[in-house]
């Protein structure tokens, strides 16, 4: 070993420690989001988010429904149990459908089309017929069905509108006739139009905006050119304006935005900043479940309109973020399903249910946050109704159906094979069965045969 120039013995560098840890922690990490992305990729993704999602919301809607509703139910003289157990049948109810409308082919969604709208507009004209209809909070929507059950028709109009326009623009589509504006628009909105005013008529007007909401979304997946989405969107919004003005509740309820006092000038506005009270006291918890105070008579409708505002009192910041996730995960599949499929009909139902929850979901938060006008809405799959609840379990069988129809979800759902089970053996009627192996076992069994060994 050479000496140093002063001819003493070499200098001992110091060893450099390698920077194995940190690139260590950095292949860790984009291992852990290519993992993360691949699993975010796989074909049966929005499948399960669409299942598992509506599930959360439904279960977790049933639990708040039973915390706000009991109040409410003891001041008319009712069970504690009675709004719950109401809804507890309508979710099973639903259930079913969720279940029919998700093993239904495509065919048979599309040959369900005429007559589900038929069936919504003859009901919503009963609803006008004195004697037959029923006026809740001042709208006249309502059939009485028997007993304390009540029925409201606009909900199924929501329903029928997405399955007949997908319907009617596929069809469209497969004649090339949708480069045509008047083809684009007619009869969808003139349909459309009648829909809006057998419901104007009762003056619901929220459910009116969902519908207009539903149309929109329909017309930009047709891909309506600018100037035509622009065009129906400025007479709806005329339209809108005119009702607004001719109808002193609902200048009221515009004039209650950003309001932070119930007696906000001449205009009462309590429900809006209670609504806000209860968010408000929630803090990051909440107060824990049951223990809600402004259900106790100051916050009107906390079971049905204003639960977001109960479930923010009770469960806190991180109930209500909870609930916006689930709701964004559903959306965003739906939007996947809608993206990803090749069949027109498939493409625009799953957009306009997409549309008319997210949009429905979106009114209803945003009026309990005071950033929109309250407009009477119900939070999908949360709030307490059966009306709503029905259709809307249906809509999402229909996603979970077009979930499953894609290729790839095929494929995948085909490879699947039960972990526990059967199987006949090779002889014929005296072959003698044998319980089938794990699956674990059976892959390793497969790649020890294609290596040579016996």
């Amino acid at each position: 070993m050479p000496g140093s120039r002063t001819g003493g013995p070499p200098a001992q560098r110091p060893v450099r420690r390698p920077a194995a840890p940190r690139a260590s922690r950095e292949s860790g990490v984009l291992a852990l989001y290519l993992r993360a992305r691949r699993g975010w990729d796989r074909p049966l993704t929005a499948y399960y988010l669409i299942f598992g999602g509506s599930l959360l919301i439904t279960v977790l809607g049933l639990v708040m429904v039973y915390s706000a509703s009991q109040i409410t139910a003891l001041q008319m003289s009712l069970p504690g149990s009675y709004f719950f157990r109401k809804q507890l049948l309508a979710a099973v109810i639903g259930a079913g459908l969720l279940f029919a409308a998700s093993r239904m082919p495509v065919k048979l969604h599309r040959a369900l089309a005429y007559p589900i709208l038929a069936g919504a507009v003859f009901l919503m004209t009963l609803v006008q017929i004195p004697g037959i209809g029923v006026s809740v909070n001042g709208n006249q929507n309502w059939i009485a069905v028997g007993g304390s059950f009540q029925i409201q028709p606009s909900e199924f109009g929501k329903l029928a509108l997405v399955l007949w326009g997908a319907d009617l623009l596929a069809r469209k589509q497969d004649k090339k006739l949708l480069t045509q504006w008047k083809h684009m628009l007619v009869p969808l909105v003139p349909a459309a139009f009648m829909l809006l005013g057998l419901i104007m008529i009762g003056g619901d007007m929220g459910t009116a905006i969902i519908l207009t909401a539903i149309l929109f979304g329909l017309l930009w997946l047709a891909g309506a050119p600018t100037r035509l989405f622009a065009g129906v969107l400025s007479i709806a919004a005329v339209l809108g304006l005119i009702l607004i003005k001719t109808s002193a509740n609902r200048m009221a309820r515009l004039q209650c935005l950003g309001a932070t006092e119930p007696q906000s000038g001449p205009v009462d506005c309590w429900q809006a900043v209670h609504g806000i009270y209860a968010l408000a006291s929630g803090g990051i918890f909440g107060s824990g479940l049951g223990a809600s105070v402004e259900k106790w008579g100051q916050l009107p409708e906390a079971h049905t309109d204003f639960i977001f505002a109960v479930t923010g009192e009770e469960l806190g910041l991180a109930g209500t973020l909870s609930v916006l996730a689930l709701f964004a995960a559903l959306g965003y599949a739906g939007i996947r399903v809608a993206g990803r499929t090749e069949d027109p009909f498939v493409r625009y139902a799953a957009g306009g249910v997409t549309t008319w929850i997210t949009a429905q979901a979106v009114i209803n938060i945003g009026a309990v946050l005071g950033l929109l006008p309250i407009a009477g809405v119900p939070l999908p799959l949360f709030s307490y109704g059966g009306s709503a609840l029905l259709p809307t379990m249906f809509a999402i069988g229909l996603l979970i159906a077009f979930a499953r129809d894609e290729p790839a979800a095929r494929a995948a759902l085909a490879m699947r094979q039960p972990r526990f089970g059967r199987k006949r053996g090779a002889g014929g009627t005296g072959s003698i069965r044998s319980p089938r192996r794990w699956n674990t076992m059976r892959r390793r069994a497969s790649a020890a045969r294609s290596s040579g060994e016996r």
